[in-house]
C-alpha cells in the first residue's frame, strides 16, 4: 500500500484518538516530509502536542500554519488559547483582534480575548469582549460564566445577577432535552 499525505494524516488523528501521541506525532512528521506546506498537517499536529502536553511545540506547529495560511480562523482561535495558556496575554489578544479583523463575528475570539484581559486585570476591557461574545452567541455559556465573573470584579450586581439567571435558564433547558 502506497504511503500518502492522507492516510499517514488518517492514521495520526486515529493514533492520537486513542492517546497514542508519539506515534501520531510520529505520523505527522512523516507526512510533513512529503509535504511541507500543507497547512491541515501542521494544524493537526499542533492538536496532538497541545493534547500531549506539548504547549510549547504546539505553538511552534500553529506558527508554522499561520504563516502557510494567516487568515485560517481555526489556526487563529488555536493559536490564540495557547497564547494564552502559556501566559502571552499581549500576543494572545494581539492575534484575536487579527482574528477579530476577518471576522467580527467570531464570538470565540471575543471570549479568548476577554479571558486574557480578565487575567490582566483589565475587568473592563473583559466585559465588552464577554459581551461581544454573549451578544454574538447567546447560549454561549462559557462567555456568559466569564462575564457573570467580570461584573462580579467590577462590583455590577445586576449584571451579574442577570448572567446567573441566564446560566440557570441555560442549564434548565439543556437538561429539558
Amino acid at each position: 500500500m502506497k504511503e500518502t499525505v492522507e492516510r499517514l494524516n488518517n492514521q495520526a488523528i486515529l493514533l492520537a484518538k486513542d492517546g497514542s501521541y508519539k506515534e501520531a506525532i510520529a505520523c505527522f512528521s512523516r507526512a510533513l516530509t512529503l509535504e511541507k506546506n500543507n497547512e491541515l498537517l501542521w494544524y493537526n499536529l499542533a492538536l496532538t502536542y497541545r493534547d500531549a502536553g506539548k504547549t510549547i511545540q504546539a505553538k511552534e506547529a500553529l506558527l508554522k500554519a499561520k504563516e502557510i495560511s494567516p487568515n485560517d480562523q481555526d489556526v487563529i482561535e488555536e493559536l490564540a488559547i495557547i497564547l494564552f495558556n502559556l501566559e502571552e496575554h499581549d500576543a494572545s489578544i494581539e492575534l484575536c483582534l487579527e482574528g477579530l479583523k476577518l471576522n467580527p463575528e467570531n464570538y470565540n475570539l471575543w471570549n479568548t480575548r476577554g479571558v486574557n484581559f480578565f487575567n490582566k486585570g483589565n475587568y473592563t476591557e473583559a466585559c465588552e469582549s464577554f459581551e461581544n461574545a454573549v451578544y454574538l452567541n447567546p447560549y454561549y455559556d462559557d462567555a456568559l460564566f466569564n462575564l457573570r465573573d467580570a461584573y462580579k470584579k467590577l462590583g455590577n450586581k445586576v449584571g451579574e445577577t442577570e448572567c446567573s439567571l441566564r446560566l440557570k435558564e441555560l442549564k434548565n433547558n439543556g437538561d429539558n432535552r
